[in-house]
């Protein structure tokens, strides 16, 4: 069978699904938001000081770069799980978080003491950051691999790897409602470790169970 029949025949099967893809993804992100939430309320719940914290800028900027993070995360999935899609525009978007980050960073280096700069990036919590980022996303990332399969990956690894991208940025989210380390560098380092931690275990998940 030639690619592109291949490629006809498993957008033909997605199509045929019960529910449409779109939607599915949608009832599926929704899904993930909710069992993240009820973790995070379970375990750590928000700052004390949540109420102040909403009043500073930096403590805001960590929810810009991780919405941005799952909004650009969640097109080029739902991308990839349609044979035939186009995924590069969707895929160009992905910088879009890194970058605004990046800028925080060179930001925060300019206005605050080069002596504090090693404080900063430390934080007071990295560890619990590095356990509770993947300990939220690991319940989404099982629901967008198995949307995944409900879909046609032709890129089962790709796809897995921006599904734990997609759960990282979920996750992080919520997590950032408790994070008492507001410094871009801290978010710019931990976080994205984290992140990149459940991309890897994405990646894996959808090597194994992705396949066509």
């Amino acid at each position: 069978m030639r690619t592109e029949d291949l490629i006809k025949a498993l957008d033909a099967d997605a199509g045929s699904k019960a529910m449409p893809l779109r939607s599915a993804w949608w009832l599926a992100t929704a899904a993930a938001a909710a069992v993240a939430a009820v973790v995070f309320w379970l375990t750590i719940g928000p700052r004390l000081d949540i109420m102040t914290a909403l009043h500073t800028m930096r403590f805001l900027s960590k929810f810009v770069f991780t919405i941005v993070l799952a909004a650009t995360a969640f097109a080029l999935i739902r991308a990839l799980s349609t044979p035939g899609a186009s995924t590069g525009k969707a895929a160009a978007w992905m910088i879009a978080a890194p970058l605004l980050v990046l800028v925080a960073v060179v930001l925060e280096l300019f206005v605050v003491p080069e002596a504090d700069w090693g404080t900063r990036l430390v934080g007071t919590n990295m560890m619990v950051c590095m356990t509770f980022i993947p300990l939220i996303g690991i319940g989404p990332l099982a629901i967008f691999l198995w949307m995944l399969r409900y879909g046609a990956p032709t890129r089962p690894a790709l796809a897995g790897a921006v599904a734990g991208l997609l759960a990282g940025g979920l996750a992080a989210t919520f997590y950032a409602a408790h994070c008492f380390d507001d410094s871009p560098l801290f978010v710019a380092t931990w976080y994205s470790i984290a992140i990149a931690a459940l991309a890897a275990l994405g990646a894996l998940g959808g090597r194994l169970f992705v396949r066509w």
